[in-house]
Parts: C-alpha cells; sequence; structure tokens
C-alpha cells in the first residue's frame, strides 16, 4: 500500500476508533434504555461463566432482547477494538497483544462500572469482551491477508 493510502486509512480508522470509544462509553455508562440511570440496588457478578451460563440456560425466561443485548452485545461491542487498533498500530498486529489490551480496556470499564455504581459489574462482561476484541483482530487478520492477497 502507498504510503499516502495507508497515513489516509490511519487517520480514517483513528475517527473510527474515536467515534468507537464515545459510543461505548455512551452505552455502557449513560444510556438510560440499558439500566445506565442508577438508583436501583447494585447488582455484580464475581463468579466466571455464572450470569453467561444463565442467558444460555433460561432464554425463556430473561427474553430474547436480554440474551442478544448480553451475550451478542458484549461480543460485538468489542469487536471494533480488537479490528481497528491494528490498523492504526503496527505494533498492535499481535494476537497477545490485542486479547490483553482487550482484557485490560474491558476490566478498566467494568471496575468503574463498579466505582461509579453505573452498570453493574460482571466478571462474565470481561470473558465476554475479551472475545469479542479477539475476534475483531481476527476479522483484522482475514482483511488484511485478503488485502495482500489481492492488491499486493
Amino acid at each position: 500500500m502507498k504510503k499516502q493510502t495507508a497515513k489516509r486509512v490511519r487517520v480514517v480508522g483513528g475517527l473510527l476508533f474515536l467515534i468507537y470509544l464515545f459510543l461505548l462509553i455512551y452505552f455502557l455508562f449513560f444510556a438510560e434504555s440499558y439500566g445506565r440511570s442508577g438508583g436501583e440496588e447494585y447488582r455484580y457478578n464475581v463468579i466466571p461463566f455464572r450470569e453467561i451460563r444463565r442467558y444460555l440456560l433460561y432464554p425463556h425466561l430473561l427474553g430474547p432482547y436480554a440474551v442478544l443485548t448480553n451475550l451478542i452485545g458484549n461480543v460485538v461491542g468489542f469487536l471494533p477494538f480488537g479490528a481497528i487498533l491494528p490498523v492504526l498500530k503496527r505494533n498492535m498486529r499481535s494476537f497477545w497483544k490485542i486479547l490483553l489490551l482487550s482484557f485490560e480496556f474491558s476490566a478498566m470499564i467494568e471496575v468503574t462500572q463498579l466505582l461509579t455504581r453505573l452498570g453493574s459489574f460482571d466478571v462474565d462482561d470481561i470473558i465476554l469482551n475479551t472475545a469479542g476484541g479477539v475476534l475483531g483482530y481476527g476479522v483484522f487478520c482475514v482483511c488484511n491477508r485478503l488485502r495482500r492477497k489481492y492488491y499486493g
């Protein structure tokens, strides 16, 4: 890829990443439709796979919307993190770096939710978000391989 084209891709990627972070923060801390208004009794989960198991075993009781927003939403919400970061920084083109950064960023968000009592702390969210970041990195790898194969 030409240097000028690569620079444009990084600038656009940077803008998309900022928009993504803004939307992520909004939905995680301020969107009332996702129960972020606070005020009710605070809940948290520190037992791995407890909530994931509950959503998989009782979807008929919890409802499809709750199951989709919790399980799929947490994974999809972090796909851009793993897909855009390697575009912005070449040194982020490592599975292990993306895994670690996805884990760290998700843990930081969850601890912030715990301290501010906006949203709820859930270790399963960290697991699902990390998986989403890693899947996003997989999307980046596939797209990068296709780009190299067809466009040199």
